[in-house]
């Protein structure tokens, strides 16, 4: 699998997240809200808004979860433009398939 290089920070004020448990979900349990991408490992509540965490430095603001990795949609159009073609070229013509 290849590993995904990614920028983890709040959109409103750029504070990164250190790894700790500062997020406490509604059933009470405390987490990593970046370690679980926003999912309460005890209840399993899917978070999609994200606090910062001013205790730990950042600004208190609440972003889309998704919006703290950065530039989600031009990784994806990067790593869209590196896989192969899924169409059959000439040289592909006559070659074994998976289901023969």
């Amino acid at each position: 699998m290849k590993k995904v290089d990614k920028h983890i920070s709040c959109p409103k004020c750029n504070w990164i997240p250190d790894g700790q448990a500062h997020w406490q979900c509604m059933c009470g349990h405390s987490f990593d809200a970046f370690a679980t991408a926003g999912r309460c490992p005890a209840c399993f509540r899917q978070w999609e808004r994200t606090q910062c965490v001013p205790a730990a430095g950042g600004c208190k603001s609440w972003s889309n979860h998704l919006d703290w990795y950065g530039d989600l949609k031009g990784w994806l159009q990067r790593e869209l433009q590196d896989l192969p073609s899924l169409a059959p070229t000439k040289q592909d013509q006559g070659k074994l398939r998976p289901d023969d």
